[in-house]
């Protein structure tokens, strides 16, 4: 078992989140610090009927509207990971098999995206009308709407991916690097 772990991200537009996890069984040890006030969602039943039996995460943002909380699931233990996604405003949280576009005022769910992988990296910029979701063995954008623009298979597990100068650079298990436009998806030159 993982004992419960923090991490403090400071977003755009003074969006304070604190995010705690933890493995599975632990869901008492992340939820014992909640912090009282604003709205609580819990969408741990977007993974799983019993969610409690899962590895659990809590993302606690507070903003100059207002505090929000929400719980997330995942059936593998994962630290979770977000971005501010300013133009549309979400803030794009993954976990496990699962990547949430959370209105970043109020915390609402506005959609959620599950991957057959866990998720690696979740990308954004303003020159993309899309975020990037990379999974293990396959590239996701998605739009404000939470509709899959493009996707991309690989043939290998990606190990690594990073967003520079317009290309997503992926290296995969093999070692092998392939670099996609971040823009369509089709290789990069």
């Amino acid at each position: 078992m993982t004992s419960a772990h923090d991490a403090v991200v400071q977003y755009p537009g003074g969006l304070r989140a604190r995010f705690r996890w933890a493995g599975s069984g632990r869901e008492a040890e992340v939820f014992a610090l909640s912090e009282a006030g604003g709205i609580l969602t819990d969408l741990g039943e977007l993974v799983s009927s019993e969610p409690s039996a899962l590895c659990r995460a809590e993302l606690r943002a507070d903003g100059p509207v207002g505090s929000w909380t929400v719980r997330f699931a995942s059936p593998i233990f994962d630290e979770p990971a977000g971005i501010a996604w300013d133009t549309a405003g979400l803030l794009v949280v993954a976990y496990g098999f699962l990547t949430y576009g959370l209105e970043a005022r109020i915390g609402t769910l506005r959609w959620s995206h599950r991957s057959g992988t866990p998720i690696l990296a979740v990308f954004g910029s303003p020159r993309l009308d899309h975020v990037l979701i990379q999974a293990e063995i396959e590239t996701f954008a998605i739009d404000a709407s939470g509709d899959v623009v493009w996707r991309v298979a690989h043939s290998d597990v990606v190990t690594e991916a990073q967003l520079v100068g317009g290309q997503l650079i992926l290296t995969s298990y093999r070692g092998d690097r392939v670099a996609l436009d971040a823009r369509t998806g089709r290789p990069s030159d």
